[in-house]
């Protein structure tokens, strides 16, 4: 079994302004929806969105009143996780509920480096990585110690916004796209054989698309070989954010996509829009599909 890192980080962005304020709860707009498919008998998806909240908890004090003391709890991070389970039966539904019910607790209980919005790379990247490993070491023990579950694996795709900054941890092949002014991004790279060829011009990605090794993962939480990628990038007003599994992936371009976040009206008007595209395209796998942005308000 092996296990390796990878860190990546995308050119700095110029600095912020002070107009480019973190946004609110109110402002942000965040929808997720999963679906069967039309072809397979379960759904071995699951998808969650988070936020870490923090709260001061004023325990004695010599003032006269606490009232313009900021008690309330304050949003310090969201995340959107999105897990592809594989396995026959009920072991890939089994593998990724419990790595985002695992990697949740993680988060959570590795809190103190979600306070420091200026971290640099180390400790917050570092935090991510291990999560990973944990957790797959965690789901290959469960399998190795349930007949059951034997061989179960998944992908993990999270998204971290700590404002200004915006963390992906990816395993496997399910996609982390950003849309801005137009343009649609793919920043995360499937960890797939057919992308692996691709890369050592093997293969092209036109022909990668259709050949059956795109559905076979170098990469998986709690299979043979598992090769977390954190990747730090800046966030912005004007970023739009997708997670998906390629049960959307294989049926919708990324023309069709980009079209759709262009004319997007709210997120969950967007997902429900793209899984219809999916069932369209034949829906052959399990479809799951998460956006998230902010929208300015007075």
């Amino acid at each position: 079994m092996t296990e390796t890192a990878t860190s990546l980080q995308f050119p700095e962005a110029p600095r912020l302004t002070g107009s480019e304020r973190r946004p609110r709860d109110d402002e942000l707009d965040s929808f997720g929806i999963t679906h069967t498919g039309l072809v397979r008998p379960e759904n071995q998806d699951h998808f969650m969105i988070a936020q870490l909240r923090g709260r001061l908890h004023v325990r004695m004090s010599s003032l006269p009143t606490i009232e313009h003391l900021p008690i309330e709890e304050e949003r310090v991070g969201s995340f959107m996780l999105v897990a592809d389970g594989v396995g026959g039966g009920q072991k890939g539904e089994t593998a990724s509920r419990i790595v985002l019910e695992r990697v949740a607790h993680y988060i959570a209980q590795a809190a103190r480096c979600y306070y420091r919005e200026n971290d640099t790379d180390g400790d917050f990247v570092e935090t991510l990585e291990r999560a990973a490993k944990e957790v797959h070491q965690s789901v290959v023990e469960e399998g190795s110690t349930h007949p059951e579950t034997a061989g179960m694996a998944t992908t993990l795709t999270l998204v971290m916004a700590v404002w200004p900054w915006t963390y992906l941890l990816q395993v496997g092949d399910s996609r982390y796209y950003t849309y801005a002014n137009g343009k649609l991004r793919q920043i995360s790279r499937d960890q797939t054989l057919a992308q692996e060829m691709v890369d050592e011009g093997i293969m092209s990605q036109t022909s990668s698309a259709r050949s059956p090794l795109s559905n076979v993962l170098s990469s998986s939480i709690g299979g043979a070989q598992t090769a977390p990628v954190v990747t730090r990038l800046r966030n912005c007003w004007e970023n739009v954010h997708l997670l998906c599994t390629d049960g959307l992936s294989k049926h919708v371009s990324d023309d069709r996509i980009r079209e759709r976040l262009s004319t997007m009206t709210s997120a969950r008007q967007v997902c429900e829009d793209l899984l219809q595209d999916a069932l369209d395209g034949g829906g052959t796998d399990n479809i799951t599909v998460i956006v998230g942005r902010a929208v300015e308000k007075p």
